[in-house]
């Protein structure tokens, strides 16, 4: 399939010196530029990611905290029973 896009000067000239210095032509170059920019790459996530399931034990503590404020604060000293 054929399609047109505008790429700024400079950097279709950076592409075809690229192309050049391996040897391949400006469209071989284009072509394994975009494949290898669109092939998910193992380890390499999202900013956000990164965080993802980092959190998954804050669970457990926060439910550990809340149980000991719980019991703490439940009862009642014999000095407020007045």
């Amino acid at each position: 399939m054929k399609t047109t896009i505008e790429i700024p000067d400079a950097l279709l000239r950076h592409a075809k010196s690229a192309g050049d210095e391996r040897g391949i032509p400006l469209r071989a170059f284009v072509l394994e530029a975009l494949a290898d920019k669109l092939r998910p790459h193992p380890g390499k996530t999202k900013p956000w990611m990164q965080s993802f399931g980092k959190l998954r034990d804050l669970h457990t503590e926060t439910v550990r905290i809340n149980r000991v404020i719980e019991e703490e604060f439940g009862q009642i000293e014999p000095e407020d029973k007045l």
